[in-house]
């Protein structure tokens, strides 16, 4: 078959709109993250750091059953960092842990997807 046109094997492969959907789907969550209540929001960020903290190769986070009892500590550890706030303490026990866990667990969530995505782990 003869093209008329030269057209180099390379450019067959490269789709600049394969990370689109990511993209879209970050903007989206930031977003909405946004809108989070003030409260939510410092929890939120303290989520964040203290999953960037255990962001790294082999790390607990990404195993493939994630353990419930570090998940658990995990969550008590920034419980007991956000309570110092002022805010944080007119809010009962319960209610502060639960939402700890909830934003936790949904930001592990996010960046096990994210991994998986990115190292080609599309089998999983």
């Amino acid at each position: 078959m003869i093209y008329k046109d030269f057209y180099p094997f390379y450019t067959s492969y490269a789709n600049p709109l394969i990370y689109r959907g990511e993209k879209e789907q970050e903007e989206e969550f930031f977003l909405m993250k946004s809108y989070y209540p003030d409260t939510a929001r410092k929890i939120q960020e303290k989520v964040e750091e203290e999953c960037d903290l255990q962001d790294y190769e082999g790390s607990r986070l990404y195993d493939e059953y994630p353990d419930r009892f570090m998940l658990y500590h995990l969550g008590r550890k920034i419980v007991d960092e956000v309570r110092s706030e002022a805010d944080m303490e007119a809010m009962s026990d319960g209610l502060l842990g639960d939402l700890v866990e909830v934003l936790l667990f949904h930001e592990i969530s996010r960046r096990r997807c994210r991994r998986r995505r990115c190292r080609g782990d599309f089998y999983r």
